[in-house]
């Protein structure tokens, strides 16, 4: 454990300590040849009149272990002999207004599993690492010109064991990746793992930034399973929620009965929606404390990216842009973003922003807010609106389609079809299709060749990979059991097909920030409900056919923007996808018929609720 020193301290003040973890916390003290000799514990309580431990080591005695104030800005220090890993421990805060709190330790690095609340001793150093070659691998790329389709996933409800409990983080590398493997995602996106109390908030309302939750295991454990994931080359991508906080008695609001890391007003502190508090970003402890988290992922644990939530929430006060900016905010994703940055270039920041604040995945440099990518919540909504409707009644939202590609370039964007929209009642994505239980299992394979064709990253959860009817509930796993059943496979095999080809073609992929990758061929046939477009890089060009009605055509006109071999690479309605095998078999060549606006063109059959790709040969 570093010591404190004038320069830690201006840092720590100012915003700008990286490895806050480092000076703050419990850490355990070992001699020469590695033997515990005891544990210093450091935590910062500028309110506070008396900071104590309490533990088994003492009884739970706040008399007998009472810590000592080493500076004038309320840091608190106290070494204990003899104590080691795995000791719980509580501090015991008394406040200038003699009011007595029990707190966890904002930078423990474990904690006791819930319902208890205990901070334990960790030794989070000695872990061995397998994946120098990926992490090199990650530093000399390029992830907006690479394929990017990622799993996310709630690690509790993926799948359980037979007797219902938790697998554990070191129990899901056999399970886990060949699943991502065989279904040919190259990233893993794991919902909040910081401790936190309740179930049903899913980790976005979290008590322990610094501990791992204790619910699938420990910490080392998870460092082998994200091992193991680099090792299969599969990046791992962390949901982090620096904007508001948990309001538990135990955890960070009103740490030292003072709104320490929190707005001191009331108005922007209290977020009633989800009965949470926010942080206020402008206050240079709070920065030091998230941005030291974010440091403390990577140096630790390797993660290859965050995903943060809810950062409407730090753009503008309370999330209603009605309340103005909130400018501490802005700077501190700025500051974020060049803290990471340096780090590593290509860790990943994504933002799960449902507004238009603009230049967000600009650099910093330039005046940008900082990130790699967007979620383009705009085409989910609107994708997700229009595949709700009955087909007949779809000619007339035909821009629900269209739209998303006047703004697509606009931004770095993942297209998320994520947890959000298959919870409290909006039904999973199977069960937002229309019509018979056929024409559902088209509709869905359409959505899902939609996606992958449509500019932009991929990001699918968990479940949707194979057309789980039921929405996703946090007590109970997946329906694997679906899988018996012939639709439900084919639609995980579609899935799996699509994501390979995904991988594999660059015109999909490479030029996603670049409006030069896409051109429209059709997109006025209302009528009809027929969407064509062209994928393109610099040695690859593909024509997407989309038609959302249950019509089928034998002899479907396209227009293609050069002459040659066309040759059918996808067709959602294939027999080994639970289609009704309406595909085109040969290499079309194109004739010299005029159609789109084009000299050539080819004439297709066109499948009912179906995405079909050709690629110029």
């Amino acid at each position: 454990m570093n010591s404190f020193d004038a320069f830690n301290l201006y840092l720590f003040n100012e915003g700008k300590l990286e490895k806050a973890y480092d000076l703050f916390g419990s850490h355990i003290v070992k001699d020469e040849n590695g033997n515990t000799l005891g544990t210093i514990f450091r935590v910062y309580a500028p309110n506070a009149r008396i900071v104590s431990i309490i533990g088994d080591f003492n009884n739970w005695d706040s008399r007998v272990h009472t810590m000592n104030r080493i500076d004038d800005n309320g840091i608190y220090e106290l070494f204990i002999e003899s104590i080691g890993e795995w000791t719980k421990y509580r501090y015991v805060i008394v406040t200038r207004q003699n009011e007595t709190l029990f707190k966890s330790d904002p930078y423990a690095f474990f904690s006791d599993n819930r319902p208890e609340t205990c901070s334990k001793v960790y030794d989070i150093d000695g872990y061995y690492w397998h994946d120098k070659e990926y992490l090199e691998r990650r530093r000399n790329s390029d992830h907006l010109h690479e394929p990017l389709s990622i799993y996310e996933m709630n690690i509790g409800s993926w799948m359980t064991k037979p007797d219902g409990s938790f697998n554990k983080y070191n129990e899901l590398p056999p399970l886990l990746i060949p699943y991502l493997k065989k279904m040919g995602f190259n990233a893993v996106e794991f919902m909040p793992l910081v401790e936190f109390p309740l179930d049903e908030s899913w980790g976005y309302q979290g008590t322990g930034y610094y501990s791992i939750t204790s619910r699938y295991g420990v910490p080392k454990d998870l460092m082998y399973l994200i091992d193991e994931l680099h090792k299969a080359d599969i990046k791992v991508i962390m949901d982090w929620v620096p904007g508001h906080i948990c309001r538990d008695a135990h955890g960070l609001y009103r740490f030292d009965g003072s709104h320490l890391y929190e707005f001191d007003d009331e108005y922007r502190r209290e977020n009633v929606t989800w009965g949470t508090a926010n942080l206020d970003l402008q206050k240079g402890t709070t920065k030091s404390f998230l941005i030291s988290n974010a440091f403390f992922f990577m140096e630790y644990f390797h993660i290859d990216g965050f995903r943060l939530d809810a950062v409407s929430n730090i753009y503008y006060y309370l999330g209603d842009m009605r309340n103005g900016i909130n400018e501490g905010g802005v700077r501190f994703l700025r500051d974020l973003s060049d803290a990471v940055k340096s780090y590593d270039r290509n860790v990943i920041l994504s933002a799960e922003d449902s507004t238009t604040f603009p230049n967000v995945t600009k650099p910093t440099s330039i005046g940008g807010v900082g990130f790699d990518y967007k979620w383009n919540m705009g085409w989910m909504n609107d994708t997700l609106k229009y595949f709700a409707k009955d087909p007949i009644y779809r000619k007339y939202h035909h821009n629900y389609i269209t739209f998303s590609l006047v703004y697509a370039f606009s931004e770095n964007f993942i297209l998320p079809l994520s947890h959000d929209e298959v919870v409290h009642g909006k039904g999973s994505l199977i069960e937002k299709m229309p019509g018979d239980y056929w024409q559902r299992f088209a509709g869905y394979r359409a959505l899902i060749g939609f996606m992958f064709t449509h500019p932009g990253k991929k990001l699918l959860f968990m479940g949707g990979e194979f057309a789980q009817f039921r929405e996703w509930r946090e007590k109970s796993e997946l329906d694997w059991f679906l899988l018996q059943y012939d639709n439900h496979r084919t639609a995980q095999n579609f899935v799996a097909y699509i994501n390979k080809l995904y991988m594999n073609h660059k015109a999909l992929y490479k030029a996603d920030d670049n409006y030069e990758s896409f051109r429209w061929i059709d997109q006025s046939n209302s009528n009809q409900s027929v969407f064509i477009f062209e994928r393109k890089c610099e040695d690859e060009n593909l024509i997407v056919i989309v038609n959302l009605t249950p019509n089928s055509y034998l002899d479907y006109r396209v227009g293609v923007p050069y002459k040659g071999t066309y040759e059918e690479i996808l067709n959602s309605d294939k027999l080994e996808f639970g289609g009704s095998n309406l595909y085109n078999g040969l290499p079309l060549e194109s004739v010299n018929i005029p159609m789109h606006g084009f000299e050539e063109s080819i004439s297709i059959t066109l499948a009912p609720l179906s995405t079909t790709i050709f690629k110029r040969k």
